[in-house]
Formats: C-alpha cells, structure tokens, sequence
C-alpha cells in the first residue's frame, strides 16, 4: 500500500447536501462516451447529509475504530480552498470534507480508512491491482460491440449481393448500385465460413466417435480468444489461417487495399455496435441478441469495414472480460481460480450463421477440505454454454465435472423442448455411464438460469493488500 498523508477527515453531517457537478462521461478512442463500470448500477444511493456525522456512520455499520475500503467518486472544490470528496462506502455514498489538503487523491482511487469516533481516518491509498489496466482496456471497447452473429450474416450476405461502392469527394450516390466483393476478400471471406462447425457434424451419438474430441478442442481453439497466443508460437506469414480473429482482420484487410489504404485507417473507423451489448455489455452468456442475421440493404465498403472492427472489438472484449475474471480468482471465496468466455459461431444446414455462448471455470478445492476427506486437491469444472436454436428456440446447458463425477441441468424456454429434453435424459444419462463417469444429477427446466453480472468497479484492486 502506497504512503499517503494521513488525514482526518470530517462527515458533512447536519448539512444541506453539496450539489456536485455532472462528471463527464470516459471518451474510448472514437471520441464517444463509455459507460461507467459500476458495481452493476448506474448509481450508488448517496447518504442523507442532513443526518448528524454518528448516524450516518451508523447507517453504514461502521463501528468504531473498523476500517473498511472506498473508492473516491469524486473530488470537488470549495469556495474556501477546501476539498469535499464524495467516497462511495458500502454501496452508499458518503460526502466528507477535508481541509485545504485532498492528500493527493484523485477519483477513482480506492482507499483504506477506520472510523475514529465521528470521523473517517484515512490510513492509505492501495495500489492498482494486476487488472487494472486490463478493465481500462476492456472499458474503451464495451460500447463498440457487434454481435458476431448478426455480423456473420451481413458479412455472409455480402458474397452474393456485394457491396456499395466507395465515394469520392464529390461523386453523388450511385443508387442501389453494388459491386462485388474484391476477390481477395471474397476468398478471405470464403474461407472463413469454410472453418466454421456446422450443425450436421454433430449428430446424436457422435461424441463417442473417435476424433470427435480432438475437433471440438480445434474449433474451441481457433475461436480468436487465443489469437494473440497462437500468433506468439507462429510466423506471421503462418498466421493460424484458421484463426476467427485472425480471419476477420485478413478480410478488413483486403477491403483496405481493394481501396489503396493502408492498416493504419482501419483503427481511425468507429466500429458499428450491436444494441444488445450496449445493453447489457457484460452478461455472459447472453442470447438476447436479434434472430435475424442479415439485412435487405447491401452494406457499402465503410460499413463493411466498420462492422469488422465491431465484430474484432467484441472478440478482444471476450478475451479482456476473461482475463479480467481471471485475474480477481481468490480475491472473494467461492471465485473461479480461471475463467474462459468463448462465442463460437457456427453455420446451419442452410448456411445460416448461429452462435454458441460458452462459459468455463474450474474451481479449485481449498487444501483444508481436501485434508479432510482425505483426497488430493482436484478441480471441477463447471460449463455454462447457451445458444438460441431455430426450432427447439434458447437453450442453456450447465454442468459441473469433477472426476469422476459430472452433473448437469438444462434449461429449456419452450414447452416441446421441455419434453423431448426429457425424453433424451436416459439415453444422455447412459452415455455419461459408458465413458465411465458417475452421474451425480441430471434435471431439465422450463425457462432460463439466473446468471451472476460481471461487477467491475470495487474489485479492481487487491482488496487484501
């Protein structure tokens, strides 16, 4: 923990409340506002300033002499040369003043203090923790994401419908007029869907075939989550050809030389982003994306482009958001030690693009527990994996394996679904049996599982330092 003055500071208790000025929302690099990463909410209910400095301490469980941890949300000037700071404490916030001195904070540091009788003693700042530049990171590209289902589709569209022409100055619009794709990106592009696993390839009973395992690790591996790490063990003329991230930068690649740019435009675009993960932009998984995949209108050569820097921006929010997970394991009991979150895209037998949402964490026992029973230190495993059907509509798959036992639960939203999952637990049930696994529990249930929000805001520090 970084050496800080030490300072009392004083609640404004029986105050009318300090009116604090809208903070300007964090610009990502297009120049536009990210939303702020708050534990879940927009807000954080502020203290009643008109309560006396005892019960506002008192609201907040504070006993004397505890300390506890907060964030500064925002530092304010007084007329008089003092400092108000606003510290979100306990999911409240709480205005204190401080003197002409603000100790060299700033807002968003997090901060230890210890109540000392009707006051807050601030004892020192803690230091950034290992994902702190990480949630940076991932906060400047939350608000640039495209669903890389609807993204595939009008990418897809695009090889028979080709696309709008690029203007120049001065040129007026050409109409509906397309041109088709250069043939460069047309083949970069082919071969991209040529990767992708289809729907037919999976047929009931397969998973015991020989092979099968190896294929669906390959199609896990080249989902561009682990582009960057692949590319570290490769030329890169090489360049893991079948890598989704690493195809999806070939294709905005050829569409920058068909028009005599260089790379270097590509990051000067504003990536088009998809409405639901503006929503809800940490929920994963999440299959309230738009049924529909493509589009009657042709997409034109800057929009083309735009959408694949969404489509590039939602991958690398994955691999961020993953890391990020990964990065806090320990920090709160009960944490994943690893996290993994994967959107595999996959075509249907009409050559429809679809996604698969998947969710991996491995729990690690705790040394005291395995003592106790007697047994090594074995991780389970846990996998959540969603996706929206056309038929059977939004199925959600949870199963938690640790060896030798395996369970699992799927959710179903529509009632025919409902009974024929049903129908297929026995055989399901037996062929867990066959691989040699003890079947803990297997259930079907109408509707969907209750997901936990990713929470970015207070855990960006080691809270234990």
């Amino acid at each position: 923990m970084p050496d800080i003055k030490s300072m009392t500071m004083k609640l404004n208790g029986g105050q009318p409340p300090v009116k604090t000025p809208d903070a300007p929302a964090a610009r990502g690099s297009s120049g536009q506002a990210t939303p702020e990463l708050r534990d879940g909410a927009s807000s954080v209910p502020r203290a009643d300033p008109l309560k006396s400095a005892q019960q506002q301490l008192m609201q907040l469980r504070l006993s004397n002499n505890e300390t506890a941890l907060a964030r500064v949300a925002d530092i304010i000037q007084q007329k008089g040369g003092g400092h108000e700071l606003l510290l979100e404490l306990r999911g409240r916030a709480l205005a204190v003043s401080t003197g002409p001195d603000s100790a060299g904070l700033s807002a968003g540091d997090l901060i230890k203090v210890m109540r000392a009788g009707n006051e807050l003693r601030l004892l020192g700042k803690l230091a950034p923790g290992p994902d702190a530049s990480i949630a940076r990171a991932l906060a400047q590209r939350l608000p640039w994401q495209q669903n890389l289902q609807a993204g595939l589709g009008q990418l897809l569209q695009s090889l028979t419908s080709g696309l709008k022409p690029a203007l120049q100055p001065g040129q007026p619009p050409a109409g509906n007029a397309t041109q088709p794709l250069p043939a460069l990106a047309q083949q970069q592009l082919q071969n991209l869907l040529a990767s992708l696993p289809r729907s037919d390839a999976l047929a009931p009973g397969v998973g015991k075939t020989d092979g099968i395992a190896q294929q669906v690790r390959q199609w896990l591996t080249e989902s561009g989550v682990f582009a960057e790490s692949r590319l570290l063990h490769s030329s890169p003329a090489q360049g893991s050809p079948t890598d989704l991230k690493l195809a999806l930068a070939r294709v905005a690649g050829a569409l920058l030389a068909a028009q005599g740019q260089g790379p270097e435009h590509f990051n000067r675009l504003t990536p088009l982003a998809s409405h639901d993960l503006v929503q809800s932009p940490l929920q994963f998984p999440n299959t309230t994306g738009p049924s529909s995949t493509s589009t009657a209108e042709p997409l034109s050569v800057a929009q083309a482009l735009r959408l694949l820097a969404g489509m590039l921006n939602r991958i690398t929010v994955n691999q961020l958001h993953s890391q990020v997970l990964t990065a806090r394991a320990g920090a709160e009991p009960g944490t994943p030690t690893n996290t993994l979150l994967i959107e595999l895209p996959w075509l249907t037998p009409h050559q429809e693009p679809r996604t698969a949402q998947l969710r991996l964490e491995q729990y690690e026992r705790d040394e005291e527990s395995a003592k106790a029973t007697g047994h090594a230190t074995v991780s389970e495993w846990r996998l959540a994996l969603s996706m929206d059907l056309d038929e059977a509509g939004p199925l959600h798959f949870d199963v938690s394996f640790r060896y030798p036992s395996v369970s699992a639960q799927v959710w179903a939203e529509k009632q025919s679904t409902l009974r024929q999952v049903h129908e297929e637990l026995p055989l399901l049930r037996q062929s867990l049996t066959d691989l040699g696994l003890e079947v803990k529990g297997l259930d079907c249930r109408r509707g969907s599982p209750q997901r936990t929000q990713t929470r970015l805001e207070h855990r960006l520090v080691d809270t234990k330092a």
